[in-house]
């Protein structure tokens, strides 16, 4: 961290005080301190090992534009290819809050919540009318979302099923603009008076404008609130504030196209996240954790799509007789309530958001080992009666239309049930 400071002060010609890592951010690094003269900034930079020169610089051009089209953002300090052999850019401070838990249900948020949804509609419009960026990809969004889960080679029959209807309902373009790509709660700074800047540009592209606004109402982003404009308010909100600057209103079907395309999309990020640190690239509890959040998306993209729950009994496995009591999975409960009582609070910061996140996964991997095997045995059931002995075979059966959707997706949804009940059951209660 010395380190960083004296090339950050070398660099701005400052006295850097207050270096301190932020939790947010699975993709680049983000540091906040105060320099003198200069005043409060933040730092975005890449992390080791996975440079990125090209794309920090376009998200420096992204932040210039953004800001010249009316877009709150934060003020472009400086930008380069190098602090410590990482790309990088600085920005001012901007005050107000990021977080979706606070955002969602803090009394000091209270006035400014019911106007966040047109609000929001009103920004993206702006976003959409920013003049191009030299660079900016403009790919096919769902081919090039299939060409990734194909790399990762972890075929999932929810996801082939949400794919195959993506590919038979796909709406017309809205047209052609800049997408900012990660427009959502937690990319927002909100403050008493309302939406105070937009961050994190580095998934920027060129294409269809109402990718933004499914974006922001897939169900990750709501925080377990039941509004869907990214758990502030409407639909019809969002879209009625869009159209105030766009001059025309999106079509609801279509937004809801972009939903599902959203929900399937987290999914493969889920996947991909996992996938950095499986193959040692990033090794951090934080990506793999979100590779037990796949099963959030596959419950919500079958739901998007209108097939029901299906509900299975969460029975324990007997507790074992040669080992007794605490068994496993209690040992592990144990060792979690100590990072959650102990740890915790006494520390603040990335160590602190890192440790609530290792206790998510003892919490589990406790649950793994109470229900697994039952499961475990459930899933071999459904698969034989199917013909299957993988559910990567199942997956590629749907891909090719081998198997009718209709005959398959009963025991797809129970599945995924059971995955919800062991990575996070209090999901299956949220709307």
């Amino acid at each position: 961290m010395s380190e960083l400071a004296e090339a950050l002060g070398r660099r701005l010609g400052a006295a850097i005080t207050g270096l301190r890592r932020l939790s947010g951010g699975a993709s680049r690094e983000t540091w906040a301190f105060t320099a003198e003269p200069g005043g409060r900034l933040v730092l975005r930079r890449d992390p080791p090992g996975e440079c990125r020169p090209a794309e920090m610089a376009r998200e420096a051009a992204l932040i210039r534009a953004a800001r010249e089209a009316g877009v709150p953002v934060p003020r472009l300090v400086d930008h380069g290819p190098d602090v410590l052999g990482s790309p990088y850019l600085i920005t001012e401070h901007v005050d107000g809050e990021t977080i979706p838990r606070r955002l969602l249900r803090d009394p000091e948020f209270a006035d400014v919540r019911p106007k966040l949804a047109a609000e929001l509609g009103r920004v993206a419009a702006r976003i959409h009318t920013m003049p191009d960026v030299p660079g900016l990809p403009a790919a096919d969004p769902l081919e090039s979302l299939v060409e990734l889960y194909d790399e990762l080679d972890q075929p999932l029959p929810s996801l082939e099923i949400g794919l195959r209807w993506l590919r038979d309902h796909r709406p017309e373009p809205a047209g052609d603009t800049v997408v900012h790509g990660d427009f959502r709660t937690g990319n927002l700074i909100i403050g008493p008076d309302g939406l105070a800047a937009v961050l994190d540009w580095e998934l920027a592209h060129r294409g269809d404008p109402l990718e933004d606004l499914g974006w922001l109402c897939v169900k990750a982003w709501r925080f377990s609130s039941p509004l869907p404009a990214g758990g502030f308010g409407t639909r019809e909100e969002l879209l009625d504030g869009y159209a105030e600057v766009a001059g025309f209103r999106p079509d609801p079907a279509a937004v809801h196209w972009w939903e599902v395309f959203g929900t399937f999309r987290w999914a493969v990020l889920c996947l991909r996240q996992a996938d950095r640190h499986l193959s040692g690239r990033i090794r951090s509890v934080e990506l793999a954790a979100v590779g037990r959040r796949v099963c959030e998306q596959e419950h919500d993209l079958l739901t998007a799509l209108g097939t029901p729950a299906v509900p299975v009994d969460a029975v324990p496995d007997p507790a074992p007789d040669l080992h007794g009591r605490p068994t496993a999975a209690e040992l592990v409960e144990a060792v979690a309530e100590f990072l959650r009582a102990d740890v915790m609070p006494g520390t603040e910061g990335r160590v602190s958001f890192q440790t609530r996140v290792a206790a998510n996964v003892l919490g589990i991997v406790s649950r793994e080992l109470r229900l697994g095997a039952a499961q475990e045995r459930r899933h071999v059931d459904r698969l034989a009666a199917l013909g299957f002995a993988k559910h990567a075979e199942l997956a590629r059966a749907v891909r090719s239309g081998v198997v009718a959707v209709a005959d398959v997706v009963a025991a797809v949804r129970a599945d995924v049930t059971d995955r919800l009940l062991v990575a996070n059951p209090k999901y299956l209660e949220t709307a």
